[in-house]
């Protein structure tokens, strides 16, 4: 009796733990696709009123710190108010940049093929970690320390200016982006603390960066970089 007891109790656990996973995972893709239109609009607002660009020291500074500080609202009511603020202010340093590109001789292929690569890319390896639930969590060490060196060399780059190491960031940051979609991916399936606005705001810098260094890369690959 004490064992069927004990074992209907760990169904129950385990179905409550199910329902609690489902709910971050519903919330956050529903968060990401609110957070991804809105940046979308501003960029597009930023590219119409001909906005200047913003320098790179600025926008990493944005990039990095504004993550931590959502990170430490999660739990409040300015949590989700500060993911549009995030997003928002990505999207206005995002429409300079496409404007950039679209400014080349096969600028809307340029961004028309990085916008569908990036989408291709993250739907394949997010669905892939939620259809297999494969955990993930080993390429978490492998993600941030791959994102320092990256950050380490971009910003020498900022100074150096060559070429080919650009191209060579670009395509590391392409790989280590695929890696962090699928740790952040499973870090909602199997981490019973995962937050779904902490797991929308790191999702959509997953995106955000595959995009630009896409973008970097097919304007390479055409010859107009």
């Amino acid at each position: 009796m004490e064992a069927r007891s004990a074992d209907t109790l760990s169904r129950s656990q385990a179905g409550a733990r199910t329902l609690a996973t489902n709910k971050v995972i519903r919330n956050t893709y529903l968060l990401l696709s609110m957070n991804l239109a809105f940046s979308a609009m501003v960029a597009f607002v930023a590219m119409a009123t001909g906005a200047k660009p913003v320098s790179w020291i600025l926008m990493i500074a944005v990039f990095l710190g504004m993550p931590f500080a959502i990170h430490a609202l999660r739990n409040s009511i300015w949590g989700l108010p500060a993911t549009f603020v995030f997003t928002g202010v990505m999207g206005y340093i995002l429409g300079p940049i496409v404007g950039f590109y679209l400014g080349m001789a096969n600028g809307p292929a340029i961004v028309g093929g990085a916008l569908a690569t990036t989408a291709v890319a993250f739907v394949g390896l997010s669905g892939y970690a939620l259809a297999t639930r494969k955990d993930f969590s080993f390429l978490g060490g492998f993600v941030l320390v791959g994102f320092l060196v990256i950050l380490a060399a971009i910003v020498a780059n900022l100074f150096l200016a060559i070429p080919a190491l650009s191209l060579a960031i670009s395509s590391a940051a392409v790989m280590l982006v695929s890696a962090a979609i699928l740790w952040d991916t499973s870090r909602m399936v199997h981490d019973g603390e995962a937050n779904y606005i902490t797991m929308t705001v790191s999702l959509f810098a997953n995106i955000y960066v595959l995009f630009l260094h896409l973008m970097n890369l097919f304007a390479a690959f055409t010859g107009d970089n």
